[in-house]
């Protein structure tokens, strides 16, 4: 871990338990000090909150974090999910599940709507293979839009990469 988010995290003792709380449920430590240190700090200063105040257990920031690295959610969707879970104090796996937001990953299914997505934007596919890559955006923007945000970035990258350098 960088000595930056050491420093940041160590500035107290209580805010030092925290991290290593979450670090006991989830072995991230990177990701969870980059959400200690943003979101989490961010949520208790707008709110003149301590950590010992809040509103987010150790083993609940743990366990978001966790549905990131295993590709369950995206990122964007944890900022979703961190929210409400400081607003109603669940945890995330029970967020997602009653809210739907399991990230998509099924590459066939995906691959189904890139198709479909480049089917439908001729213009934009014969833009990219005559060198403006910079159209690549809209259509990752056109597969999200299809997915209502839940497809898996980083399949939905390779599969329009895929498609398109063929």
């Amino acid at each position: 871990m960088p000595g930056y988010d050491a420093g940041v995290l160590t500035t107290s003792r209580n805010l030092a338990d925290y991290f290593e709380a979450c670090v006991g449920h989830h072995s991230s430590p990177k990701q969870l000090s980059n959400w200690i240190m943003g979101s989490l700090l961010g949520l208790l200063n707008a709110e003149g909150k301590s950590i010992t105040k809040s509103p987010i257990s150790a083993e609940h920031l743990a366990a978001l974090v966790r549905l990131i690295d295993d590709d369950t959610i995206s990122g964007k969707i944890a900022k979703q999910v961190f929210d409400e879970m400081a607003a109603t104090g669940e945890a995330p796996e029970s967020i997602v599940e009653k809210k739907g937001l399991v990230q998509m990953s099924d590459t066939g299914e995906l691959e189904q709507i890139v198709e479909a997505v480049l089917a439908e934007n001729g213009a934009q596919v014969e833009q990219y293979r005559g060198g403006k890559t910079k159209v690549f955006g809209f259509f990752v923007g056109q597969v999200m839009k299809a997915t209502r945000g839940q497809a898996n970035p980083k399949i939905v990258n390779d599969l329009l990469k895929h498609k398109l350098d063929e």
